[in-house]
């Protein structure tokens, strides 16, 4: 499968904005957004500081797939998928994006980051519903039952990412049961609210229905 495999400090730098695409490490100074938040290249004195409205629109889109580490084929089945559904398009686009399997194990705080969390999910080392899913776009629904595998090495991993996130990143929509090994349950749909990332969906709309 097509994947990303650049440097994803240079995609926050490119959107201008902190995507934490590298979980706790980007709270650190080693942040490199932080550092150096203007885009990457060479020569930016040239280039035009007025954006047209398409790449505003365009930045936003890309925005939103780096974020939730998606390509440009699934962006456009979601946003069809967003289209034909009923209600407004932008928020069940951002509902959709939320509930992906490997979205939802990274906001229980199960991986530090989506990639971390994909990767989790892509192993094995979570169930859905108490069946193994191992497909990180999987769509969760509410009731559904994220639960870490109750094997040593599954563990150690999930809690190492704990440690790190200290729970600080579970939205309204999810919860953490108390039990011995680290499970979570889906309370309900997310909507645009439960998003993290300011994202003008507006804009995106505008671009994909050009």
């Amino acid at each position: 499968m097509a994947r990303y495999t650049g440097p994803v400090c240079r995609l926050c730098r490119r959107d201008g904005a902190k995507l934490f695409l590298k979980g706790t490490r980007c709270d650190s100074p080693k942040c490199a957004f932080e550092r150096r938040n203007t885009p990457p290249g060479q020569q930016q004195s040239a280039r035009r500081n007025k954006q047209t409205d398409y790449g505003i629109q365009l930045r936003e889109k890309q925005k939103v797939k780096h974020y939730y580490g998606i390509l440009e084929k699934q962006f456009r089945l979601y946003f069809d998928k967003a289209e034909r559904a009923k209600g407004n398009t932008g928020d069940v686009l951002l509902s959709l994006l939320e509930r992906r399997l490997d979205n939802v194990v990274h906001r229980l705080g199960f991986g530090s980051s989506r990639s971390a969390a994909r990767q989790l999910v892509r192993h094995g080392h979570v169930t859905l519903n108490g069946h193994k899913c191992t497909i990180g776009s999987a769509q969760v629904r509410a009731g559904d039952v994220v639960r870490v595998k109750n094997k040593l090495r599954s563990l150690d991993i999930v809690r190492a990412a704990q440690a790190d996130t200290g729970g600080k990143n579970v939205p309204d929509f999810l919860s953490i049961t108390e039990s011995q090994v680290p499970e979570g349950i889906v309370g309900r749909l997310p909507g645009p609210e439960d998003v993290s990332l300011p994202i003008d969906t507006q804009l995106i709309i505008e671009l994909c229905s050009r």
